[in-house]
């Protein structure tokens, strides 16, 4: 027989309080409060056609194809209409805030920072135990084995061990500085000795160094970053005004 539970809102945040996630949604609310704020103190408006352009991109990168999507998606999460519409609303302003300031600060803050847009595409396998991760690196050395083959054996995740260790194009500020040195000074393609860092010993296989270039996609990665940057400002700076109590 199933059984109805009722669940109340006080038990909700007393469950997120015992989950200690409560500094992680008064982060989210201040970050949303900030953001709402800033946009009104710069005249960003919002339209009903910008809106619905927002929504739309906010259904198709949940992959709500149908209304019946689109209800389902909200009734898993306890959504309304309005509360669809707030998201779509939020995420509209924040990409025009972040436009309204960083857009014309990119290509100073990439000239100023573009060594640490270089990227590198590389393969890489984590191990354990240095004496082994020595092995392999001269046994690829005299063709031994292939790096592809280490990969296979010893990559526990499955989708990294199917693409031989390839991490794809890594930037120089998303690696440990003791890995970026080693990586940035190589001669391509170079395996590289092992390196030892808090997280293993890394074979690090570099196929191509690659100059940054600022096109669309990195010069929405930096406009990412500068407007992640102020946020955390804004978090660290916003005084949380309004309290609750819990009864």
């Amino acid at each position: 027989m199933t059984q109805t539970i009722t669940i109340t809102h006080e038990e909700i945040i007393h469950e997120i309080k015992l989950s200690c996630k409560m500094p992680e949604i008064i982060e989210q609310i201040i970050t949303r409060k900030a953001i709402a704020n800033a946009a009104k103190e710069a005249g960003i408006e919002v339209t009903n056609e910008a809106l619905q352009r927002t929504a739309d991109a906010l259904r198709l990168i949940s992959k709500l194809e149908t209304a019946e999507d689109t209800w389902a998606w909200l009734e898993k999460f306890s959504l309304t209409l309005d509360d669809f519409e707030q998201i779509a609303y939020t995420n509209f302003i924040s990409a025009q805030l972040a436009n309204h300031l960083f857009a014309d600060k990119v290509e100073r803050c990439f000239f100023e920072d573009q060594l640490n847009y270089a990227g590198a595409a590389l393969y890489e396998v984590v191990l354990d135990d240095e004496d082994l991760a020595i092995e392999l690196f001269y046994a690829i050395k005299e063709d031994e084995i292939s790096f592809h083959d280490v990969a296979r054996q010893y990559i526990e995740d499955k989708e990294l061990r199917r693409k031989g260790g390839y991490k794809g194009i890594v930037h120089r500020k998303d690696l440990k500085p003791e890995i970026s040195a080693a990586v940035f000074a190589a001669k391509p393609p170079q395996l590289l000795k092992p390196i030892v860092t808090s997280k293993g010993v890394h074979l690090i296989f570099v196929e191509e160094l690659i100059q940054p270039n600022l096109d669309d996609k990195l010069r929405a990665t930096i406009l990412s970053d500068m407007f992640s940057e102020w946020l955390k400002q804004q978090i660290e700076q916003f005084a949380v005004l309004e309290q609750f109590e819990v009864i």
